[in-house]
């Protein structure tokens, strides 16, 4: 039988599903063996594997309130409100317009009323759809109205000319076939599953959800997560497993990466890990509130949205995921969104920040790219571990597709743009940190060898720095002087004794130059001598004095006696004697 989940189940716990309900289109038992006989009897339309995971989706709740495919009504709402008729937010329509000859002429016969079966390559049905709507599907408005764009580069945009007809099917579907998730069926959870595991067995009141597409796990994801974690009860991690390239990492290997770094640097039971098979739109913008909403149905109160969420190249602002949400009301969307900037690892900081809270430039950050990362790794690179944990990229690297470079030591993408999009101080520095170079380089000059050079550059370099400015505090900061080496003591009382040297060697020299050198270039005179004399005296004054305990004990005192400030006012026995 078809499972209704009543409305009022979630009423008592912290989040609703989106639209009041949570869908559950999922025919089982004894019905589900009755309409599989009864699908072959009705005309069959074949769908991709791309519309069987829209299919799943929506029957297993995952795009509450939708119960199916749109109708024209609320196709064309949609596409130019971003909303239902019904005045429901929703940002992507989901419309159904078979392509290929066969499914044509079926779609031909059809009416409003009709029952048909949605079959898979295989000819096995997958779900039974009632035709509540027939309409025109124009790909042109579409297109330009979904993605601001009419250009085929554009992978959604593409899609829509390869994978949709001309007449689209609007109405209610009921699933019979889940589909296999293969390697991610261990991990699997539907919406049912996470509201019970949030609400249920772990008692949460919140929990934030985090979409992610193509990338392993990185520090930048690690920053946002833990962010939410000081706060939240619980966060459902959801990397997306259908993509839409092929040069990306391996799903299997992304999700052994999220779970080694899990296992190791997260808190113990409030982190879900959790695939999503979702399919890809490249919407930008609007794909960022259809994630917002998902994370909703599957029972987090927060949504965690990172900087170009969802975008694709240059179609859309970085920050235009961000911006969208301006225009909904937050008690309408029903999910608090986090808005999270660009996040990048700086040496002087000495941690993950973003531009709203580093003062830094960009001599002193690493970039954390997820491109540049996956990129790196295929060049056989361990990226450096203030971006990616080494539990993370180990696993990793062994997922990329392709690995290593081609016949004329070349990547996926071109090195010099690798390198600038983690490095960005390498074409204007000669390293981390270091002095500006006399002509700033260009992304196509660097070679393979400058990637290797800025990777040795960091990996000796990124956490020196904080180090190096920490002892130099410390050294003159700690009055226990017994943490600080006696080396460096011996080596600044050295220095001190040669200069003292030099300046009153110098002073003689002074003493007995001539007005008039004898020799310019062998001997000084007297006014040269006194410049030398100023110079030594300045580097004396410049060599760090050494610090002893005896110099320090001046910087230890107190008003009253010590006794004092451990709360006791009796007078000591010498004082009673008095």
């Amino acid at each position: 039988m078809v499972n209704v989940v009543a409305e009022n189940k979630y009423l008592n716990y912290p989040q609703q599903p989106h639209g009041g309900k949570l869908v559950d289109k999922v025919v089982t038992g004894t019905e589900r063996e009755e309409e599989l006989v009864r699908a072959k009897q009705l005309p069959t339309i074949m769908v991709d594997m791309e519309a069987s995971i829209t299919l799943e989706m929506i029957a297993t709740g995952v795009l509450s309130p939708n119960e199916g495919f749109m109708n024209e009504a609320d196709y064309n709402s949609v596409l130019s409100k971003g909303r239902l008729t019904s005045g429901v937010i929703w940002p992507a329509p989901l419309s159904f317009a078979p392509i290929g000859n066969r499914n044509k002429e079926i779609v031909k016969s059809l009416k409003v009323g009709d029952e048909i079966t949605l079959a898979d390559e295989n000819n096995e049905p997958v779900a039974i759809m009632k035709i509540e709507d027939v309409f025109q599907y124009d790909k042109e408005r579409r297109a330009s109205a979904l993605f601001g764009t009419t250009d085929r580069n554009h992978p959604g945009v593409d899609a829509i000319y390869r994978r949709m007809g001309d007449v689209s099917l609007g109405g209610p579907i009921r699933l019979l076939r889940r589909m296999d998730w293969g390697p991610f069926e261990k991990l699997r959870l539907e919406p049912k599953d996470t509201w019970r595991i949030f609400y249920e067995e772990k008692k949460f009141r919140t929990a934030a959800g985090f979409i992610t597409g193509a990338n392993p796990l990185h520090r930048g994801h690690e920053y946002i997560h833990k962010n939410a974690l000081e706060e939240l009860d619980g966060l459902l991690l959801q990397p997306l497993v259908e993509m839409a390239k092929r040069e990306y990492t391996r799903h299997e290997y992304r999700m052994l990466s999220y779970r080694s770094v899990l296992d190791t640097y997260y808190p113990k039971g409030r982190s879900i890990l959790a695939p999503l098979r979702v399919t890809y739109i490249f919407a930008g913008p609007r794909e960022t509130v259809l994630h917002a909403l998902i994370m909703k149905n599957y029972g987090c109160t927060h949504a965690l949205i990172g900087r170009d969420h969802a975008g694709i190249g240059d179609y859309y602002d970085k920050y235009a995921s961000h911006s969208i949400f301006d225009e909904f009301k937050p008690e309408e969307l029903g999910i608090e969104v986090r808005l999270y900037h660009e996040v990048f690892y700086c040496t002087r900081c000495d941690s993950p920040a973003t531009g709203q809270s580093c003062p830094h430039d960009e001599q002193y950050r690493i970039n954390i790219s997820g491109t540049g990362i996956r990129e790196m790794l295929r060049h056989g690179i361990m990226p450096p571990k203030e971006i990616v944990r080494p539990e993370s990229a180990r696993i990793a690297m062994q997922g990329v597709q392709p690995k290593g470079l081609d016949e004329f030591e070349r990547s996926i993408s071109p090195v010099g743009k690798t390198l600038n999009s983690i490095f960005p101080f390498y074409l204007t520095r000669t390293r981390l940190g270091g002095r500006k170079r006399n002509t700033p380089l260009t992304v196509e000059q660097l070679t393979n060898l400058d990637l290797e050079a800025a990777n040795l550059d960091v990996r000796t370099n990124a956490d020196q720095i904080y180090r190096d400015i920490f002892d130099e505090f410390s050294c003159v900061g700690d009055v226990n002087r017994g943490l600080q080496p006696e080396w460096i003591a011996d080596a600044r009382e050295s220095m001190r004794v040669q200069q003292e040297m030099v300046i009153q060697d110098l002073e003689e020299k002074v003493s007995l130059a001539p007005t008039t050198a004898s020799d310019e270039f062998l001997y000084q005179d007297k006014e040269e001598s006194q410049r030398e004399l100023d110079v030594a005296k300045k580097i004396l004054a410049d060599i760090p004095r050494v610090l002893s305990e005896d110099y320090l004990q001046e910087r230890t005192w107190n008003v009253l006696p010590y006794n004092r400030y451990r709360g006791s006012d009796e007078p000591k026995e010498a004082d009673k004697e008095k």
